[in-house]
């Protein structure tokens, strides 16, 4: 990424990521429709209510990966191929540890993570039997995502997308298998998505071990390098940090949303699987911009880096409102996908058509977050992004809720009170820092 057009850099690389993301998203989403449609509303209900704990999780491990793939784009930049070697290395073995401790812990978090989100009785059993299961074999999907954000690093976000989609497609027979014919009920999605993600990991690693790149893995070689590792942990716990404290500040989001009923709370879990098709590609694009600009700064290109910064926002915006006009319109329809409950579509498509295009200002902060990673600054943006989201988000529905009016439309509009102050703040934030970069 250090040579060529940026524009065409940028699209070809994060197209395949978004894609992936897609089909990642799939995973949670598949669940969600069959278990919708075969078996109740509560336990749609169930899966939606526990995806901000799973994302809290994943998140977690995303900072990490998002540093090590910081160290090792740089070092790919530079070209300095011992380096690399012992990163990649390094990430890898972490992985594993990080992956046995987020089991365990996870796993023991179940139960009190539901009783603070305010769980309804007639919505908790299966939420606490998904939830099991599915952290039980989280290894999987942290594997995967690992391996896929070193080959990301390096520039390829092709080969991980195959095995995405083929990993997607048997977890759509295994649900269909495990739900409509076994009838195992929730408990067969959440053993159809573990399973999809074990296939998942095995594969990257077998990429990673046979290979004949620089960055292959031996596994002989497996270790720790120290100092690597306190690099990865300085540029990528702040943005974990950020993410865990952002997720556990949407459980009392998602305790608000629970206390409306298992309608809204269905309702809300069919919106927020359609909103990640929107918050996709600039999901995809802040990836993108964060190894455009750790491999351009490796190399000293510090104009290319600002170009491509620019391109990438640029992108985001169009995509994202393009997006937004598509499933505003359709609203009711895509909600009926994951249930014919009239009540259940009639929460989904208000929540979707209250808040889809305020996630302009959220793809222009997550983009230029992004860049600033890939510069090494990670705490800014942690520190922007954790006051807006967590702080302003829970000050607002505090106010909201006690002193005007505890409605789902209003509970619902917090996430967009948080990405408009955010996006303020972050482009005021980065422009000060190129102004200090500049004067180096």
């Amino acid at each position: 990424m250090t040579q060529g057009p940026i524009l065409r850099q940028l699209v070809f690389f994060s197209f395949p990521l978004m894609l992936g993301n897609v089909f990642q998203l799939l995973y949670n989403m598949v669940d969600s429709i069959i278990v919708g449609n075969f078996v109740s509303k509560q336990a749609l209900a169930a899966i939606g209510s526990t995806t901000v704990i799973v994302s809290m999780i994943v998140f977690f491990f995303s900072g990490f990966a998002t540093g090590a793939g910081v160290v090792i784009g740089n070092n790919f930049g530079a070209r300095n191929m011992d380096r690399l070697h012992d990163a990649v290395h390094t990430t890898v073995a972490a992985t594993f540890i990080f992956s046995l401790l987020l089991t365990l812990l996870g796993t023991a978090a179940v139960r009190p993570m539901l009783v603070i989100m305010r769980t309804p009785e007639d919505v908790f059993r299966d939420a606490a039997l998904y939830l099991r299961i599915y952290i039980g074999g989280i290894s999987g999907l942290l594997i995967y995502n690992m391996g896929s954000g070193i080959l990301r690093a390096v520039g390829d976000s092709i080969r991980p997308l195959g095995f995405l989609i083929l990993t997607s497609v048997l977890n759509i027979l295994l649900d269909l298998f495990f739900v409509i014919v076994l009838k195992l009920g929730i408990a067969g999605a959440a053993v159809a998505t573990i399973l999809s993600q074990f296939v998942s990991a095995a594969l990257i690693l077998l990429l990673l071990t046979r290979t004949r790149d620089i960055y292959r893995l031996d596994w002989r070689e497996l270790h720790i390098d120290f100092p690597i590792l306190k690099k990865i942990f300085s540029i990528g716990m702040p943005t974990a940090l950020q993410a865990v404290i952002t997720s556990f500040s949407n459980i009392f989001v998602q305790g608000y949303i629970n206390a409306f009923g298992s309608d809204v709370m269905a309702g809300w879990s069919c919106y927020n699987k359609l909103d990640h098709f929107i918050f996709l590609p600039m999901q995809s694009m802040s990836v993108a911009s964060t190894t455009f600009v750790s491999q351009n700064a490796g190399a000293g290109n510090e104009r290319r880096s600002r170009r491509g910064t620019f391109l990438a926002i640029l992108i985001t915006c169009l995509v994202i409102g393009v997006t937004a006009a598509v499933l505003t319109f359709f609203a009711p329809a895509a909600v009926r996908m994951f249930s014919p409950d009239e009540a259940v579509i009639r929460y989904g498509a208000m929540f979707i058509r209250t808040n889809a295009f305020f996630l302009i200002f959220n793809g222009i902060a997550q983009v230029l977050a992004g860049a600033l990673r890939g510069r090494g600054d990670s705490r800014g943006p942690m520190v922007i992004m954790l006051f807006n989201f967590v702080v302003v988000r829970q000050i607002y529905l505090y106010w909201v809720t006690h002193f005007v009016a505890n409605t789902p439309r209003l509970v619902g509009f917090g996430y967009p009170v948080g990405w408009v102050l955010c996006c303020v703040m972050e482009l005021i934030y980065a422009w000060c820092h190129l102004k200090r970069s500049a004067s180096r």
